[in-house]
C-alpha cells in the first residue's frame, strides 16, 4: 500500500513532456545496398512509413516529388493533399 502510495506521488510530481507535433510532411528512406535511399513522401500522419524518416517542408516535399525520383505514397496520397494530383 505504501509503496503503491509512493509511486503514485512521484508519477503526480514527475513533469509532464508535452507531445511534438508531428511535421506536416515526411521523405521515408528504404535500404538498398546496406544504404538509405530516398523512397516516398508521406504526410506527418501516415503510418505508413518506414522507421528512417525526415521531416520536411511543403516546398521540399514538392520538389520531391516533382522530380520524377521519390514517389507519393499510396495510402495516405501526399502527392493530392500537396495539390499535383486532383
Amino acid at each position: 500500500m505504501k509503496i503503491a502510495r509512493l509511486e503514485r506521488e512521484q508519477r503526480a510530481a514527475a513533469p509532464i513532456r508535452a507531445r511534438r507535433e508531428p511535421p506536416e510532411w515526411v521523405l521515408s528512406y528504404r535500404r538498398q545496398g546496406g544504404r538509405p535511399v530516398p523512397d516516398s513522401v508521406h504526410r506527418g500522419d501516415c503510418r505508413m512509413t518506414s522507421s528512417h524518416t525526415q521531416p520536411l517542408t511543403r516546398e521540399q516535399a514538392l520538389r520531391a516529388l516533382s522530380d520524377g525520383r521519390i514517389r507519393a505514397c499510396e495510402i495516405c496520397r501526399a502527392d493530392t493533399e500537396l495539390g499535383l494530383l486532383e
